[in-house]
């Protein structure tokens, strides 16, 4: 997985992220609340790992993950922890960036975390030799594909897309999930939603939308054609 973009907008930040995954894989628990080191996340939870690739808090935290690093990487047989389990961990810490600083990634699959916290944006990388921190401009859009499953090519054409898609849409909510559901929906390889001979296929779109007093996560589960919204309507300040 996966496909993410970040959009900051008359102060209101938009973060969508399209799940790609194998269909051999359990359906997704559709986002509720957890109870983690005494801190309530929010998120989809995998049921075969128990992890998430999405989470957030009440506390204008969201968190999400794409597999892989800068380019492709061949797999390893074994790896000691789920990558899904490393966003929990980061996010239920009272610091994400100290905790990222301290945590140990060793025999970790690379993977990147784009993360968005007392409103800053961080992209953090691993890359199975090292960690990698990158400040990111908080009033400038982004758009991440992941690198196992798009080549170098096709995501600086995803780019060129998210560019012509911020140039001529009012960027709502509603617009950016429609960019991200129907964006080269002919194209079921590389276009934003995929379906590779029925074995790897986008399975959900997951967006919350931080505005000055509020919090909504909305989540449309393609496989069931179920949408969820307003899980969250009141944030803690």
């Amino acid at each position: 997985m996966c496909t993410v973009s970040f959009i900051y907008s008359n102060n209101v930040a938009i973060l969508t992220h399209n799940r790609d995954e194998k269909t051999s894989r359990p359906s997704a628990i559709h986002p509720k609340p957890y109870l983690i080191n005494n801190k309530t996340i929010y998120f989809p939870k995998d049921p075969q790992a128990g992890g998430t690739w999405f989470a957030l808090t009440q506390s204008k935290t969201v968190l999400v993950l794409l597999n892989g690093a800068q380019e492709k990487h061949s797999p390893k047989p074994f790896y000691r922890k789920s990558r899904g389990l490393i966003v929990l961990d980061l996010i239920s810490a009272d610091s994400p960036i100290d905790e990222w600083n301290k945590i140990e990634l060793s025999n970790i699959e690379p993977f990147t975390i784009v993360l968005f916290h007392e409103s800053k944006l961080y992209q953090l990388r691993w890359n199975d030799v090292e960690k990698i921190i990158l400040n990111l401009e908080v009033s400038q859009s982004y758009i991440w594909s992941s690198s196992t499953l798009y080549s170098e090519e096709v995501r600086k054409n995803r780019e060129i897309l998210f560019q012509d898609f911020l140039n001529s849409n009012i960027l709502s909510p509603k617009e950016i999930l429609h960019f991200h559901q129907y964006t080269n929906e002919n194209d079921l390889e590389n276009g934003l939603i995929i379906n590779r001979n029925g074995k790897l296929i986008t399975q959900s779109i997951t967006q919350t939308v931080f505005d000055e007093n509020k919090v909504v996560l909305s989540y449309v589960d393609l496989i069931n054609h179920q949408e969820f919204t307003n899980l969250i309507t009141q944030i803690i300040i």
